[in-house]
């Protein structure tokens, strides 16, 4: 059948795919991956012979109405990232927001995400969360964390080995010093870690020990 299928990959131990996805995969007539290279991989590990193409964020704009154009035409596509969900800190809505506008149909499947198995494990209050990804590198940095300052939900941030003590250094003087935060390392990979302490000691903690891994920061909310 003819539509998008949005197909959430692992985001660190291969074993973590549903079995609908793997269907999925081998059932269409192309899959989309943000990188081949990291895509074949996965493919080859469960014996995938599916046409791949890239879809990232440097060609998005030129190839999304040739990719929806294929699915009218009676083709099934899957888009999938380089780990975890598509569309989420990843390419993906502009496709589905294509595909949404012309009438084609779109399927996410559930799977793999980073955001919630931190969340969950950080011990904040989970019943409700902000998301804010990646905040901007530059310009507009300060600006989120200044409207972020207040917020009571807690607050879940993706960022680099390479930014996660920059992170945290200009967290301080907009979220204090002793504000709690819950930093999630490799998750499902084989060197998982979970730092637990205030913003000072995470700062002290990531200066002497090597940043490694991709980092989710979880945020304990404002108390009233």
């Amino acid at each position: 059948m003819s539509k998008l299928y949005i197909v959430p990959t692992p985001i660190g131990n291969l074993a973590d795919i549903t079995l609908r996805a793997l269907d999925v995969l081998k059932s269409v007539n192309l899959i989309l991956a943000e990188d081949t290279r990291t895509s074949s991989n996965l493919l080859k590990h469960y014996g995938i012979s599916t046409p791949l193409k890239s879809h990232h964020k440097f060609n998005e704009h030129q190839t999304v109405d040739y990719i929806a154009s294929r699915i009218e035409a009676g083709e099934a596509v899957a888009l999938i990232s380089d780990a975890g969900t598509p569309g989420i800190s990843d390419p993906g809505f502009l496709l589905v927001r294509t595909c949404v506008e012309r009438g084609i149909e779109v399927e996410c499947l559930p799977g793999a995400t980073a955001l919630i198995p931190a969340l969950v494990q950080s011990g904040f209050p989970c019943d409700r969360f902000v998301f804010e990804g990646f905040l901007p590198q530059k310009k507009g940095r300060n600006k989120r964390l200044e409207a972020l300052k207040d917020e009571e939900r807690t607050i879940i941030l993706y960022e680099s080995p390479f930014r996660i003590v920059k992170l945290l250094e200009q967290m301080l003087p907009f979220f204090g010093a002793d504000r709690q935060v819950c930093i999630a390392r490799e998750l499902t990979k084989l060197h998982e870690e979970n730092y637990r302490g205030t913003i000072a000691q995470a700062i002290e903690h990531f200066t002497t020990k090597t940043p490694k891994g991709e980092f989710v920061v979880v945020v304990k909310g404002k108390e009233e």
